[in-house]
């Protein structure tokens, strides 16, 4: 299957399709709701979207101290800053046009920004999200946070948004996309608020903790004894309540879309909504265990999107002309949203 995704994208370069393929495996190995959407677009478009997942893992992957990135394993701080550091190096001289790249991650996202003309500065400030995380352990208020989830979250919805393609300008398109991006980033934060503890990290606002008597040592008792506590519960409601409006911030955005592309974006948008209805029906258990989507419901709305892309496909075959905006195209900056 990779090897007829990359001939369907025109990618012939050994060394790139290497790296494509490496991407592909960072996807299908931890971002298994993101990788059974992307399985919906069209072959052609998948490597570029596994090309910006697999940057982006590798880059937290390095933050995080994770065992993918094995030259980090057990770093100290000061080495995964270097390491992050190198990255940051490798990818402006990649993207500057030289040569290519020693590390796959960066030549194949190197080869997706040139293909699809996106805008440099979206991974400039998704590495400044990422240095970010050496250093910051919590943000004071949601405004703290949103300014992070800028970098870490919404330049992956305005990085995705050309190879999607749309029926209205990008600029029209953008707002939505990045909102996107930053209700993914919330659901996981909020999913994953013991193992992020666990790194020393409180995600959620300090004002909207406190605002329900919760501080950082409530959060570390209740995960070290496995005990509940309605402060928590109340917080953790009050955080779910906040990323669905985001998530309503960014529904028009899918009918912006390229028909083709929608039902992947689609499907993303109910999985990763769906986790809020798991969260919320374990009673806010983030602490003591992972929320995960019951495979049933995955199955379910994967078939649906699969029904939606037939269609999406025959429609696109019987159109008379295209619809969408080229995604290389200049687009209408001055079009408001």
């Amino acid at each position: 299957m990779t090897g007829r995704e990359l001939d369907a994208a025109g990618v012939t370069d050994p060394a790139l399709r290497a790296a494509y393929t490496r991407c592909r495996l960072l996807n299908a190995r931890h971002g298994r709701t993101y990788f059974l959407a992307t399985r919906l677009l069209p072959a052609d478009r998948r490597p570029a979207v596994h090309a910006l997942y697999g940057f982006a893992r590798w880059a937290d992957d390095i933050v995080d101290d994770t065992a993918d990135t094995a030259d980090t394993a057990d770093a100290t701080p000061a080495e995964r800053a270097a390491a992050l550091a190198r990255l940051d190096r490798l990818l402006r001289h990649a993207l500057a046009g030289g040569r290519p790249a020693a590390e796959p991650v960066v030549l194949a996202l190197a080869d997706t920004a040139a293909r699809y003309a996106i805008e440099p500065a979206h991974f400039t400030d998704f590495m400044a999200s990422m240095r970010a995380d050496l250093t910051v352990t919590d943000y004071a208020t949601y405004a703290d946070l949103r300014a992070y989830m800028h970098g870490s979250a919404a330049v992956i919805g305005l990085q995705m948004l050309p190879v999607l393609g749309t029926v209205t300008s990008r600029a029209r398109a953008a707002p939505h996309a990045a909102a996107l991006g930053v209700a993914f980033q919330l659901t996981n934060f909020l999913r994953d608020v013991g193992e992020d503890l666990d790194r020393g990290r409180v995600y959620l606002p300090a004002d909207l903790l406190a605002a329900h008597g919760v501080q950082r040592d409530l959060l570390l008792w209740s995960r070290r004894t496995g005990r509940d506590d309605p402060r928590i519960t109340a917080a953790l409601r009050a955080a779910e309540d906040l990323t669905r409006g985001v998530y309503r911030e960014a529904e028009p955005g899918l009918a912006m879309l390229d028909p083709v592309a929608r039902p992947c974006i689609r499907t993303a948008f109910l999985l990763y909504r769906n986790i809020l209805d798991t969260i919320a029906g374990s009673g806010y258990a983030v602490l003591h265990r992972r929320a995960v989507v019951p495979r049933r419901r995955r199955a379910a709305v994967a078939a649906d999107g699969l029904v939606r892309v037939l269609a999406a496909r025959l429609g696109a075959r019987r159109a008379p002309t295209p619809t969408t905006v080229p995604y290389g195209a200049a687009l209408d900056a001055k079009e408001s949203g």
